[in-house]
């Protein structure tokens, strides 16, 4: 059953940020399947705990989706490190899953992504090129990069594969990886608990590289600007390596500080385009080799020419006919393909934020204009909440992206999507109303 977990953890990756999947997904194996119930292995009981509070209810929804029936899940501690759960000591159930025990180390990197696992080709030779440069200390040439891409293309591959790269070939280089909304939450925390010294000590001294991702974020964030601005000044004037991703260039952020913008134009500018016909090919049969997946080659190409919109959709589209073949003991062959396709295609087409506004309001009986105003009623401020979670969940939008569609603010947003998640884990009305727009979504019966 490992190709049907893979395809769940792949599911799971959509719906929540990248270094999160990192720490508590990604360390959870597959154990077992016992009629209805299904046994995942934590490292840890301290991983146990975190993910049954938090992410039990999307785990669950995620295999039950794919196996297409109840289930009931069980976390176990893994003997995979010892042999034997019982020899964990309260130190060891303390150590986060997947974060290496490096004084450094502010984020994990994922293990796959590397320059070996890049598929290079035509739409991203010199990003590629670029940041292997950075990573080696060749060329001397520029010290920063910015890696401009739309989702899903590969920037945050090329992003960890340096920071693997680099602490690959020295442990004791101090990286920073972070994301933009990261490091202002962070600067926030820091701000309201009397320790902004300690923050600015850990990005300006105590850095020698620094991974920043989704710079779009900072859009409006004054203090966060001026923060980032000073600290660029301090690792620009040591030398330091600095790392940017990013959906536009830095002049193209709405409200985005000049001075700000240009310290990140400074360094070498490098984007990537959609892969073309022969780089889609190429990463398909990559990422069948990397599952160990047996697929013909016409199937390969059938892939590769209609899953044309970036990398997450094609791995979308392995994985879910490498699952079916193997849940319903299918061989793998175009007809089957063709069905994943159709669904992956209509999906990626039909749901977007705008739909999920239209199917809310449709079944709760309310305007657009009432959808997005400022009104606090429950009748109208719940919806919002459930809009805003499914937004979240059925889109690739950040959670600015959805705030600024449902006309408030970033922090709204994540408050409604937590509301939205506590209410699922009750089990009460809001997590049959979700399961019932999610339904609706997912069959395309917008």
């Amino acid at each position: 059953m490992e190709s049907v977990w893979n395809q769940v953890k792949s599911e799971i990756h959509k719906k929540m940020p990248h270094h999160s999947f990192m720490v508590w997904i990604e360390s959870l194996e597959w154990l077992d399947r016992r009629g209805e119930e299904v046994v995942l292995g934590c490292p840890n009981i301290f991983a146990r705990k975190w993910v049954t509070n938090h992410y039990m209810d999307l785990i669950e929804a995620e295999i039950k989706r794919v196996v297409q029936g109840p289930c009931q899940i069980t976390l176990e501690i893994s003997d995979r490190d010892n042999g034997d759960s019982s020899d964990h000591t309260d130190i060891e159930q303390l150590v986060l899953p997947h974060v290496a025990r490096r004084r450094h180390a502010a984020s994990v990197f994922h293990k796959d992504f590397t320059f070996d696992q890049f598929v290079v080709g035509m739409c991203n030779d010199y990003a590629y090129k670029a940041a292997l440069a950075l990573a080696c200390g060749e060329g001397g040439f520029h010290n920063s990069l910015y890696i401009l891409s739309k989702t899903g293309l590969g920037k945050s591959h090329l992003s960890h594969a340096i920071g693997n790269h680099i602490l690959n070939e020295d442990t004791a280089v101090r990286v920073c990886y972070v994301t933009a909304e990261d490091f202002t939450n962070g600067m926030v925390h820091a701000l309201r608990h009397d320790s902004i010294e300690q923050f600015k000590e850990k990005y300006r001294r105590q850095c020698d590289v620094l991974l920043l991702e989704d710079i779009q974020f900072l859009s409006g964030k004054e203090k966060t600007q001026d923060e980032l601005g000073f600290t660029l000044d301090a690792l620009f004037s040591a030398g330091k390596k600095l790392i940017f991703t990013s959906s536009h260039l830095p002049d193209e952020i709405p409200k985005m500080d000049g001075k700000l913008a240009s310290r990140l134009s400074s360094g070498v500018i490098s984007s990537i385009e959609s892969p073309d016909y022969e780089t889609r090919v190429r990463i398909v049969e990559k990422k069948a080799a990397c599952k160990s997946v047996q697929i013909p080659e016409n199937v390969v190409h059938y892939l590769a020419s209609e899953l044309t919109d970036n990398i997450r959709q094609l791995e979308s589209g392995l994985v879910g006919v490498a699952a079916k073949a193997s849940l319903l003991d299918l061989p793998i062959d175009v007809k089957l393909a063709e069905s994943i396709v159709k669904n992956i295609v209509r999906r990626s087409r039909e749901i977007t934020i705008e739909n999920i506004q239209k199917l809310v309001c449709k079944y709760y009986k309310i305007s657009i204009k009432e959808l997005l105003s400022r009104s606090r009623k429950r009748s109208i401020s719940q919806p919002r909440q459930i809009g805003m979670y499914l937004a979240r969940r059925y889109t690739d939008q950040t959670f600015q992206a959805i705030g600024r569609d449902f006309n408030r603010y970033h922090a709204t947003t994540l408050h409604a999507i937590g509301t939205v998640e506590r209410l699922i884990r009750e089990q009460g009305p809001v997590q049959k109303q979700v399961e019932f727009f999610s339904r609706r979504l997912e069959s395309g019966n917008l």
